[in-house]
């Protein structure tokens, strides 16, 4: 009988270094977790990490991937266009085979006592994990970044971690540890370096500015493209084909085209529309090497310890 297997997908505030995103990923390395996949982006300044395996393990791989992350990341020096509170920026839990959402509540839960515990990273939880509404969503608990947080736990109660705190850690920041479904992470470059067109399309298309169902989305400039970076929550409900065609179409009546995509992590079977036009516009799909489940039965080498690692 088959065992029962969670996904965590951490999010690091570092893409620029490439020996510090693999010293954090080499020290998550944990009996019977699976390394599916790992990249880093310098413009967002942020690495994306899917580990696969029982929940015991995974829990144990992202918070030693976080403690690394600590020790490596100082957030008073770094920058980024993506938004940030820690170190180790977000760390979700997600069910795979077997596990329901509600036990991915309770191993987020632990592996926040832990993060406090063992590296006195205060943590805050969100989505499903979340223990107060108003930290269902992520870009509340976010808001202000680093930088605002930091100076906000000391002004407003409301705004403290739900574990450790109430300051911050000085350098490490705080993380948003979560439970949720399964997440597209889906970036759309324009032909243009007007950013400003990006941005606007970004506020047409996301849920909170009354657009497509479970989308967030907001626009930067990455690698001297206009980029609309977005998160898609509930791909059954909102199709990766549906998203494509409200950005295809709300950039025609500002003039620009798409001229690529990008998917930072991996998708489900599901999701993958094979035939579809979103799916022509990547420079490089390897269905082996992107889709989840063909992804489960042949994972990435861990990395070693980079010697001699300066930060």
């Amino acid at each position: 009988m088959s065992e029962p297997l969670i996904e965590c997908v951490p999010n690091f505030s570092e893409g620029q270094r490439p020996e510090v995103v693999e010293a954090i990923v080499a020290a998550m390395r944990v009996d019977g977790v699976s390394l599916l996949d790992y990249s880093r982006d310098s413009d967002h300044n942020r690495s994306v990490v899917t580990i696969v395996g029982p929940p015991a393990a995974v829990i144990e791989s992202a918070v030693r991937g976080a403690g690394r992350a600590a020790e490596l990341i100082d957030l008073t020096l770094q920058e980024g266009v993506h938004p940030r509170i820690g170190a180790a920026d977000v760390i979700p839990f997600v069910p795979v085979r077997d596990i329901s959402l509600e036990h991915c509540v309770l191993f987020a839960r632990q592996a926040g006592q832990l993060l406090w515990n063992r590296y006195g990273i205060p943590v805050y939880f969100y989505e499903a994990a979340a223990a107060r509404p108003d930290r269902a969503l992520l870009e509340d608990v976010r808001r202000g970044q680093f930088e605002g947080l930091r100076d906000a736990v000391h002004r407003e109660a409301a705004r403290r971690p739900d574990v450790g705190g109430p300051d911050l850690h000085p350098t490490a920041g705080a993380s948003a540890v979560g439970a949720r479904r399964f997440l597209i992470a889906y970036n759309l470059y324009l032909k243009t370096a007007d950013v400003a067109k990006a941005r606007a399309i970004a506020r047409e298309i996301r849920a909170s500015g009354g657009g497509l169902t479970g989308i967030k989305a907001m626009g930067v400039l990455a690698h001297g493209e206009a980029q609309i970076s977005m998160n898609i929550t509930d791909f059954r409900q909102t199709p990766v084909s549906e998203v494509y065609r409200a950005v295809r179409d709300k950039a025609a009546r500002f003039g620009v085209e798409i001229g690529r995509g990008e998917l930072i992590g991996l998708i489900p079977e599901a999701a993958a529309e094979q035939e579809s036009e979103w799916m022509r516009l990547f420079h490089e799909f390897d269905p082996e090497e992107k889709i989840l489940e063909r992804k489960l039965r042949h994972p990435r080498p861990w990395p070693e310890q980079p010697a001699g690692l300066r930060v």
